[in-house]
C-alpha cells in the first residue's frame, strides 16, 4: 500500500512543481519561466468579472421549469393582476407531490366568477371513470384515474357552477400535469404571476 501510494506521489510530482509556472502562463506570460504581463491579466478580469457578475444577478431572477406540462424552459417573476392564461407559480403540498412542499408552474385557466363544469365519463381503465373539466364551455383537461406510476388518482368535484372568488383554477395543456383537475381551485394570494423567458 505504501508502494503504491509512493508510485503515484512521484508520478505526480512533476506535474505539481511545474504548476506555478503553468499558472502564469495562463496570468498571461509568454511562456514557461517568463515574467507575467499583467495587462493582458487585467484584459481577462474585464470579460470575466462582468459576465460573471451578470450571470450572478441573473440566474436567481429566473426560475427553470422541471416539467415538460407547461409550455416554457425558464419564467420570472411578473408582478401585476393575473388574467386568463398567465403562468403562475405557488408551493403545492400534496400527498403526490412528494413529502415536501414544492414549487409549481401552471397556466391560469379559469377566473373567479367563471363558469366550471365537470363532467364525468368512463374511462379507458375498466370501472373507473375521468372528470372532464371546462370553463365557459371551453374543454380544460380531462382527469386520469390513474397515475404514470400506477398511483391511484381522485379527480375534483367542482361545489358550485363557478369558480369561487380568490380562486383560481391552475392547468395545462399537457394530459398528465397534476393541477386544479385533482386538488381544485388554488387561492389567488398564494399565486405569483411568471412572463415566460425561454
Amino acid at each position: 500500500m505504501l508502494r503504491l501510494a509512493w508510485k503515484t506521489a512521484k508520478s505526480t510530482w512533476p506535474a505539481l512543481r511545474d504548476l506555478p509556472l503553468r499558472a502564469a502562463v495562463a496570468l498571461g506570460s509568454a511562456g514557461l519561466g517568463e515574467p507575467v504581463r499583467p495587462a493582458r491579466l487585467w484584459k481577462a478580469y474585464a470579460i470575466v468579472l462582468p459576465a460573471g457578475f451578470l450571470a450572478w444577478w441573473a440566474i436567481p431572477q429566473v426560475t427553470w421549469v422541471m416539467s415538460p406540462s407547461i409550455p416554457a424552459i425558464a419564467v420570472r417573476a411578473d408582478p401585476g393582476p393575473i388574467r386568463k392564461g398567465d403562468f403562475v407559480m405557488f408551493t403545492l403540498s400534496h400527498p403526490l407531490a412528494g413529502p415536501e412542499p414544492v414549487s409549481v408552474t401552471k397556466e391560469a385557466l379559469c377566473l373567479p366568477g367563471e363558469r366550471i363544469t365537470m363532467v364525468e365519463r368512463p374511462s379507458m381503465h375498466p370501472g373507473t371513470r375521468d372528470g372532464w373539466y371546462y370553463c365557459n364551455g371551453k374543454l380544460l383537461g380531462i382527469s386520469k384515474p390513474l397515475g404514470r406510476n400506477g398511483q391511484t388518482l381522485t379527480h375534483w368535484h367542482p361545489e358550485g357552477p363557478v369558480i369561487p372568488a380568490g380562486m383560481v383554477y391552475v392547468g395545462s395543456p399537457h394530459p398528465d400535469g397534476f393541477d386544479s383537475r385533482y386538488y381544485g381551485p388554488v387561492a389567488i394570494l398564494r399565486l405569483t404571476r411568471m412572463r415566460k423567458v425561454l
